[in-house]
């Protein structure tokens, strides 16, 4: 947790400014024992007194005890005012760390974490943080102080009464300790049950126009109550453990109110000094329970703070290695190639080809057949297991992560858009120039129905683009992959829902505007790719068959049934 706490250090005066602010509070309250046993014992009892002069020191007296109650009020309003705002400032720059660590981590990494325990991580760890911070910085300062500073004032009234007052302090003290102690374990495991519940939202969000096209609503919404009663359970698991502080604290407290009474009686105390020793009592008692309330954020802040600090730490820093610039000639190259996402079983195997400069490479195969990993594993979104992939005759690992992506421009079939303007949809904050902007969307098929938008690039997308169809958000992403006129152009099955002809009219004007760039293309549809100068069929991890189209027909079964399937064995 000293990780998360070092994100107070830039607010250390506010935080001071607050802490001193609670102590005048907490000593201005203090004292009000005091004057009120000196009323009792000195004032209103003292028979030398005139009855004026009685009258006018209880009102001075009173005056006081007046002064200091707001002391302590203001004192505290206005504490609590900065500690909200010091750790809000410091839940801001929690975040922000947190969400660019997220930005950098590698794939696989992210797989580890997994995306909805990244996202409990990013709210609501955060939050318990900022409650937890808040909470220690409002009452676990006043409380420690109500506490010393109302024992040190009973001993030095009443020694005696005094004992019987601090004997209960480490009673209490233990049974939180105690409670604690079993509890923040428990918390762990209610922030696991945490990511389940925004994994399963997470899916339902997204796959909500399949789940009501099957009309299974009630199906997912027995699943999530599945979920959230585990939730639930676990979280009253822990409730009911840090619950007893408050009930043992008061029983342990109450019970020495009565000592007290007992021992003030027994010991022929003056009524003045009962009574205050009560007000400190009582004092005392509410700034136990309010520590045993803290505890209890404390006990989840904690967990918090341990899952977002595991992040933290993380190692994002890139390694490169050196290797010597090969003299083979292609602009891509695998060579024998092996890779696994979850180390068991290989997604690629022996995967070998190269391409020249300028060419297009066409990759075709079932779902899951290793298409998409081909790519991530040419961006470098994961490293080879075995064998190695080259561009521009480097190994991609001796490349800067930054300088390698420069080289690509990427649409994927479920790419993201913003809830922004066109215009910033393609551009993406790279500062193009609106000739090069125009001519993606020209290039791309995109200004059909751009120009007939009213506000044209100026138009705003709904969030997820919902006011676009699925072609034209595609379009919209492959304008974005062409606007900075990339090296290599990589189109993930990103013209799936393009009709035959704009995909014929897209792949047309590719050929003519961008000729020199390098094409990827990973496709469903043989037309996408038929005249790719070296196709590869995908099945299982492995090529099944490599080649140009006509190549392809004679030698590999598998591609001519899926020719045969979708073109009705016109070759053409």
């Amino acid at each position: 947790m000293k990780k998360t706490l070092r994100y107070l250090r830039p607010y250390g005066g506010t935080v001071v400014a607050g802490l001193i602010l609670k102590f005048i509070g907490a000593v201005a309250e203090l004292f009000l024992p005091l004057l009120l046993e000196y009323i009792i014992n000195d004032v209103a009892t003292n028979a030398a007194l005139s009855h004026d002069n009685k009258i006018n020191m209880i009102i001075f007296l009173g005056i006081a005890m007046l002064g200091c109650s707001f002391a302590a009020l203001f004192g505290n309003v206005f504490a609590n005012r900065l500690t909200v705002k010091s750790s809000g400032n410091m839940t801001h720059d929690l975040r922000y760390d947190l969400f660019k660590k997220t930005c950098y981590l590698s794939s696989r990494q992210v797989d580890e974490f997994g995306v909805p325990s990244l996202i409990s991580r990013l709210t609501s760890d955060s939050y318990y943080v900022n409650q937890m911070v808040a909470r220690t910085l409002r009452l676990g300062v006043r409380a420690p102080i109500l506490i010393l500073g109302g024992t040190i004032l009973a001993f030095w009234r009443d020694p005696v009464l005094a004992c019987v007052l601090l004997g209960c302090v480490p009673l209490v003290g233990v049974a939180i300790f105690v409670i604690t102690k079993k509890s923040v374990p428990i918390y762990f495991g209610v922030q696991k049950r945490q990511d389940d519940m925004v994994r399963k939202v997470q899916e339902n969000v997204t796959g909500v126009r399949v789940i009501k096209a099957l009309d299974k609503g009630e199906y997912e919404t027995e699943r999530f109550d599945a979920l959230v009663k585990d939730l639930a359970a676990e979280e009253f698991k822990a409730n009911k453990i840090m619950s007893l502080s408050h009930p043992v604290a008061t029983l342990i407290l109450n019970l020495g109110l009565v000592a007290i009474i007992a021992a003030g009686a027994a010991l022929g105390s003056k009524s003045g000094t009962v009574l205050a020793f009560l007000q400190y009592f009582v004092i005392i008692l509410n700034a136990m329970i309010a520590l045993s309330k803290i505890f209890v954020v404390i006990s989840r802040g904690s967990a918090s703070a341990a899952r977002i600090e595991k992040v933290l730490d993380t190692d994002v820093s890139e390694t490169t290695e050196s290797s010597q610039k090969r003299n083979t000639g292609y602009k891509i190259q695998f060579e024998n190639v092996s890779f696994s996402y979850n180390g068991v079983k290989d997604n690629l195997h022996d995967i070998d080809f190269g391409i020249y400069a300028g060419q297009t490479l066409g990759i075709i195969g079932a779902t899951g057949s290793g298409k998409s990993t081909i790519i991530n594993l040419m961006m470098r979104f994961y490293d080879p297991d075995g064998g190695a992939v080259y561009v521009d005759d480097v190994n991609v690992k001796s490349y800067r992560v930054k300088e390698l992506r420069k080289k690509f421009g990427v649409a994927f079939q479920n790419d993201f858009l913003m809830a922004d303007t066109l215009k910033e949809n393609i551009d993406y904050g790279r500062d193009l120039d609106d000739e090069m902007i125009n001519k993606a969307i020209i290039s791309a098929r995109a200004s059909e129905f751009i120009d007939a938008l009213p506000d044209k690039l100026e138009h705003r997308l709904a969030q997820k683009a919902n006011n676009l169809s699925g072609g034209q958000k595609q379009r919209i992403l492959i304008a974005r992959a062409l606007a900075a006129h990339p090296e290599i152009l990589i189109l993930d099955d990103s013209s799936s829902a393009l009709d035959y002809e704009t995909d014929a009219a897209l792949r047309r004007s590719l050929k003519k505007d961008y000729d020199d760039i390098t094409k990827v293309i990973v496709a469903q549809r043989i037309s996408a790719i038929k005249n790719a100068d070296l196709i590869l069929v995908m099945d299982d991890g492995e090529i099944i068959g490599r080649g140009k189209h006509d190549e392809l027909m004679a030698s590999c079964e598998e591609y001519a049934m899926i020719y045969a399937t979708q073109m009705g064995g016109d070759n053409a």
